[in-house]
């Protein structure tokens, strides 16, 4: 589509929540709609979309679960992190040709009346290289792991940090930055492909397929002394198994339960729950939009971490807005490595 054509000949292209998923996600549970090109009011902008991140918060979004924020109401645009340029604007701190990141929806063009309703962010220059990194290592998935590890975890030289999920966006970015900080580094994954990414890649000290080996005899040999954090993205059962290997005074920034997002039943457990008084466990639940206010503190630190090769990503990059609703799927059948990320436009 030309950012030349007039208004009259765009159209919005967007994605809303038609119903309210029961278990997995399904392509039913949206509806396509075409809506004209929003009109600015004095203090707006209008923001055309280019990179749309999809994530396992999307499916916490779809449901009326309690949760950190209100859930996407039936019929409305589906909320998403992306990435955009400013096309027009009547906001004095918004120009056109800014680049933002922020909640700008599953849709063409986002209509900017509030900034911190929105948790928009400008992207000043340099940009990243690649751009879609914005949600990635320098972005949302990026200053998660950073604040979920440094700040919750506090992680020690010499200490043992397991990550689940750990081939994933969020996760893989965790491991690498305990590596950074002198720890020896275990991932939980579902396949070997990316247990060899883990390890070979990544730097991560050693890798465990959940799917095809007996976790507790494998972290048991992964780490003689004990786990000190345990950085947890699934909860449920290996949530479980990892506590019965941790170390006294350990940590747990709990980041997701992906394990129990599309559970059509009351989840258990943990079962082990009483080790977290005998083993004076601290655990505590976050979510990065309590850190919006420091975000620069995790890009500037990841930004040179990246620079200097000691932070990678793997992504997979979708072609096509109307691709969304499918993609998603790989979120939960575990079939990515890294960051998935539509190309909108």
């Amino acid at each position: 589509m030309s950012t030349n054509a007039t208004k009259a000949e765009r159209v919005n292209r967007q994605f809303l929540l038609l119903s309210r998923p029961v278990g997995d996600i399904k392509e039913s549970d949206f509806e396509y709609k075409e809506a004209p090109v929003p009109t600015l009011n004095p203090g707006e902008a209008l923001v055309r979309n280019l990179y749309l991140s999809l994530d396992p918060t999307n499916r916490i979004w779809m449901s009326d679960m309690v949760q950190y924020m209100p859930p996407v109401e039936l019929g409305e645009v589906m909320r998403g992190v992306a990435i955009g340029i400013v096309e027009e604007s009547k906001n004095p701190n918004l120009q056109p040709g800014d680049y933002v990141t922020g909640l700008l929806g599953w849709q063409d063009y986002a209509l900017l009346k509030d900034n911190q309703a929105n948790f928009v962010t400008k992207i000043n220059p340099p940009l990243p290289d690649p751009l879609f990194a914005a949600v990635g290592p320098l972005g949302v998935t990026g200053v998660t792991a950073y604040f979920g590890l440094l700040d919750i975890g506090q992680p020690k030289p010499g200490e043992t940090v397991v990550v689940s999920a750990a081939a994933g966006a969020v996760g893989s970015v965790v491991g690498q930055i305990a590596k950074i900080k002198g720890c020896r580094v275990v991932g939980i994954t579902s396949s070997d492909e990316k247990c060899q990414w883990l390890t070979s890649s990544l730097g991560f000290d050693a890798a465990i397929n959940y799917k095809t080996t007996d976790l507790n005899s494998a972290l048991a040999n992964a780490c003689p002394n004990g786990v000190d954090i345990y950085f947890d993205n699934v909860g449920g059962s290996i949530l479980d198994t990892v506590m019965s290997h941790l170390n006294l005074f350990a940590r747990i920034p709990l980041c997701g339960l992906i394990s129990t997002y599309n559970s059509t039943s009351p989840v258990p457990g943990p079962y082990n729950f009483g080790l977290i008084l005998m083993k004076r466990v601290r655990v505590q639940g976050f979510i990065i939009s309590d850190y919006h206010n420091r975000w620069h503190e995790a890009i500037k630190d990841i930004g040179e971490w990246m620079k200097q090769g000691k932070i990678k990503q793997e992504y997979e990059i979708v072609e096509g807005l109307q691709k969304a609703p499918k993609e998603i799927l790989k979120l939960f059948n575990a079939n990515k490595i890294g960051k998935l990320i539509v190309k909108v436009s």
